[in-house]
């Protein structure tokens, strides 16, 4: 059988509808991935990985299965269809699903104009190592810095494609090109460990190497004798590399799926302001050379612009076709799936409106509290928004980096937190989260 993703997706459709389904949607997604992983100058390992997967969600009336495979042949398809007819039959109903109307789906096929895909060749194995090798020597370079954890290279395509009974076919193709670095500086117990890295559609807008490493190495520095700060409330400015998570607590709390099963701290607050007024984020689904983009989601539905949130006023959740039903309102196209398991909500690009001050002047505002750069573990309660994370970072004292800092916990409740973040300017645009560096007033800090 050819392995055109778009001929593999109508052939399990045929043969669901032979094996009894009233309908059904499948996906097939095709992909190579290489890594290169460097240690003292020489390879490490080594991996380069090829394959199909399909995957076939049948419906018989309200009820429906999903089944997977990884083989593409004929009495595998065919199989793997009756099996899925068979699951259905057997499953308990659910009212709220079904494929959309095709008077809903999109009128897009593909990723035209999004520059989803570089072009260029994969890269040869040895580019990928020479990357590695010049960010883990660049780290290497520098005074104190006692090894490096890890240096890799990486590339990956991907083909995906999705086609459905209602009529809906498209697929789109996509690149990703990666160079990362861990540098640990000093022996023992006084070892410090960080992080650079870089993550590209494109090769030709990928960071250096060398500068990669060299960041590696500074910032792994900077934490060398770092003690515990003092415990108390103070403000904490979560860094750009740590701030987004912050906007994915939020994301989860307005995913419908949460709101359909009443689990979620802003179950309630539809039409509210809950972040200050100056504040916006905004889903833009249509970024060109940025990995959260899409023309349309996998359930066929046409992605567009949204304010999640406008001017600090929750607008709405974040819906698939299912559990839109469930709510009595209409999907936002933010289906996702992937070939086992059937669409559920997610966000595609979000950024969140920047301030006018530089992280510096955010330092210098705050006084005395705690510059957060890494975070660790979480716990959050996703009912009341009770936060609590490990963290380390640096001490400001006077409006001025004091120190270095480790082994705290931040703890608040996200509710309050967000409405007193002030932002900085310095989100990074290539991003699929554009989130600038955010300073929260009146946290508790846990440490001595």
């Amino acid at each position: 059988m050819s392995q055109n993703l778009e001929e593999l997706t109508h052939a399990l459709l045929l043969a669901a509808k032979k094996a009894g389904a009233d309908a059904a949607d499948a996906m097939a997604v095709s992909g190579t991935s290489l890594s290169i992983d460097v240690r003292n100058g020489v390879l490490e390992q080594a991996e380069r990985s090829e394959g199909i997967d399909l995957g076939l969600r049948v419906f018989s009336g309200k009820r429906q299965a999903c089944v997977s495979s990884s083989d593409t042949s004929a009495q595998t398809i065919e199989a793997m269809c009756e099996r899925a007819v068979a699951m259905a039959r057997e499953a308990p109903e659910d009212p709220y699903a079904g494929l959309a109307d095709d008077d809903m789906l999109s009128d897009a096929r593909g990723a035209h104009g999004l520059e989803l895909s570089d072009p260029s060749p994969e890269p040869d194995p040895t580019e990928l190592q020479q990357d590695a090798m010049q960010a883990e020597a660049a780290a290497l370079d520098h005074t104190g810095i006692s090894q490096v954890q890890t240096a890799s290279g990486g590339y990956s395509a991907r083909s995906v494609h999705i086609s459905a009974t209602n009529g809906f076919s498209g697929g789109y193709k996509r690149t990703d090109r990666a160079i990362s670095c861990v540098a640990i500086g000093g022996t023992g117990a006084e070892m410090e460990r960080d992080y650079d890295g870089d993550s590209r559609i494109f090769q030709s807008d990928l960071r250096d190497a060398v500068d990669i490493g060299n960041s590696a190495a500074s910032r792994a520095l900077e934490r060398m004798g770092a003690t515990k700060p003092p415990t108390g409330s103070y403000p904490v400015l979560f860094d750009e590399r740590v701030s987004s998570t912050l906007v994915s607590h939020l994301i989860a709390a307005v995913n419908g799926a949460s709101i359909a099963r009443g689990s979620s701290w802003l179950r309630d607050a539809l039409g509210q302001q809950i972040l200050p007024e100056h504040l916006s984020l905004i889903e833009d689904p249509h970024r060109a050379r940025i990995p959260g983009s899409r023309l349309f989601d996998a359930e066929g539905l046409p992605t567009q612009r949204r304010a999640i949130i406008d001017n600090g006023v929750l607008t709405g959740w974040t819906l698939d076709l299912a559990n839109a039903r469930k709510l009595g309102m209409q999907s936002t196209g933010n289906a996702a799936r992937g070939t086992s398991a059937p669409p559920s909500p997610s966000t595609w690009n979000l950024e969140l409106t920047q301030g006018q001050q530089t992280r510096d002047d955010l330092v210098s505002d705050m006084g005395t509290g705690l510059l957060v750069t890494s975070m660790i573990g979480s716990t959050i309660n996703a009912t009341t928004g009770d936060y609590s994370r490990g963290a380390a970072g640096f001490w400001v004292e006077n409006g001025k980096i004091s120190h270095p800092v480790n082994e705290c916990t931040l703890a608040g409740n996200l509710r309050d937190m967000l409405m007193r973040m002030t932002p900085a300017n310095d989100a990074r645009k290539h991003l699929s989260r554009v989130v600038p560096s955010l300073l929260v007033e009146g946290m508790t800090l846990a440490g001595n």
